[in-house]
């Protein structure tokens, strides 16, 4: 027969201990003192084991069948109630005290060794500011989605539409971590990954500005050189135009990185040059920036060995090619080249291009160049000089197609830079 709940109540203490026998291993201990606990008797990799699930009447007879309920099905599946239940207790000991704030500076800290310092500190900035006033304290497990969304709706409102997109980018990134340590589940996940459906899409002409047509970068250039820019921010320009590389791996570049230039021969002939940019200050999934073979190579036109070389005398003694104006020892600031095309000609580029302008021009400008030649090839060797990996490229097809295509690669830059100087 099983054990009725009168009959758990009206149990009294008695000289030792002993049992009321419920069914499928339950049953109610007694102790000398009449506390009473729901235990569960089962065997395990053939030992006999116990496993308590609480003391009566705070946990039910029903409340204790069920626990036993669980515990047998656990043992369906050939696991041990008492490991799972103690792995249950540490998650959720450990849940209590992940914070969203203590989850994602764990995840600033493993992530910024492959950022930028400017990149980590824009991502703390938007963290402190925006996220961690709401939601910094509240465990990780507890935040929904549109919790977060909440959160984002202030930044869109700020007029910050694209700040809304990436700081819902750092969440995903956040909750993805909290998922591998076993916080959160899939479905958190998912549910913060969605809201961006609902946030509101980048305005028409919102995107980075940039010329377009030659003889409109030509003039940017003349611009650049008669403004009172310093003579590094007007070569830093310059080089950026012809290399189209991204502006901060532009300011952080060594001289370490170049090669195949004869430094103490200005008039020795370059034929190979190349600047060697490690995977590691390349744009990249976290995971690929540890990987060299997404390292990016950028063949070097005549224009640019020559701009090298006028550099060269100037910080040649300095780690940077491009040295802050505080300090040698830091790059030049990440605005220096925005702010000068915001002011110089009298304001006349401003909102009409930024450096990173530079990339959608050689895109535009040699993709028509392309079109009008009939290179159908082209449109592959500018994605690859732009550093577009493909998506799903492995780091050994990366590599092997950029040491495939390197002649080609570095004729069209060659005749990119033959543009811009006509």
């Amino acid at each position: 027969m099983t054990l009725t709940a009168t009959e758990a109540r009206a149990a009294k203490a008695r000289a030792k201990d002993y049992k009321l026998a419920d069914s499928g291993g339950l049953y109610l201990f007694i102790t000398t003192k009449g506390a009473k606990s729901w235990r569960f008797k089962y065997r395990f990799a053939g030992k006999e084991k116990r496993l308590t699930f609480g003391l009566f009447p705070e946990v039910s007879l029903s409340a204790a069948r069920d626990r036993r309920d669980d515990a047998r099905a656990i043992l369906r599946e050939n696991k041990d109630p008492a490991v799972e239940a103690e792995r249950r207790k540490l998650a959720a000991i450990a849940a209590a005290g992940a914070t969203f704030k203590a989850v994602a500076e764990d995840w600033q800290r493993d992530e910024a060794p492959g950022w930028s310092p400017s990149h980590t500190a824009r991502v703390r900035f938007r963290l402190e500011r925006d996220l961690y006033p709401a939601l910094g304290k509240m465990p990780i497990a507890d935040i929904t989605g549109p919790m977060v969304l909440r959160e984002l709706r202030k930044i869109e409102k700020r007029g910050s539409i694209e700040t809304a997109k990436r700081v819902k980018g750092y969440v995903v990134a956040i909750f993805k971590r909290a998922k591998g340590e076993h916080l959160v589940g899939a479905d958190a996940v998912l549910g913060i990954s969605e809201i961006g459906d609902a946030l509101k899409p980048t305005p028409a002409g919102s995107k980075q500005p940039s010329l377009t047509k030659i003889e409109d970068l030509i003039e940017l250039q003349r611009a650049v050189d008669r403004s009172t820019a310093g003579i590094t921010t007007k070569l830093a320009s310059r080089l950026i135009a012809l290399t189209v590389v991204r502006v901060g791996v532009l300011r952080t570049a060594t001289w370490d990185e170049f090669e195949g230039i004869d430094w103490d021969d200005p008039d020795a002939p370059a034929p190979d040059a190349m600047w060697r940019i490690s995977a590691s200050r390349m744009k990249l999934d976290v995971e690929d920036k540890g990987n060299e073979a997404f390292g990016h190579e950028v063949p070097l036109s005549t224009q640019a060995v020559a701009l090298l070389r006028q550099l060269r005398s100037i910080t040649g003694n300095r780690p940077f090619l491009f040295p802050g104006g505080k300090s040698w020892r830091e790059p030049l600031s990440d605005s220096a080249i925005s702010s000068l095309y915001k002011r110089m000609a009298g304001g006349a580029y401003k909102g009409r291009m930024v450096p990173h302008g530079w990339r959608s021009a050689f895109s535009t400008v040699m993709n028509e160049r392309a079109a009008e030649l009939s290179r159908d090839g082209d449109r592959m060797l500018i994605d690859m000089m732009l550093a577009h990996v493909p998506q799903g490229m492995s780091a050994s097809e990366w590599a092997y197609n950029r040491a495939r295509y390197l002649k080609p690669r570095r004729e069209l830059g060659q005749a990119w830079a033959d543009l811009l100087a006509n």
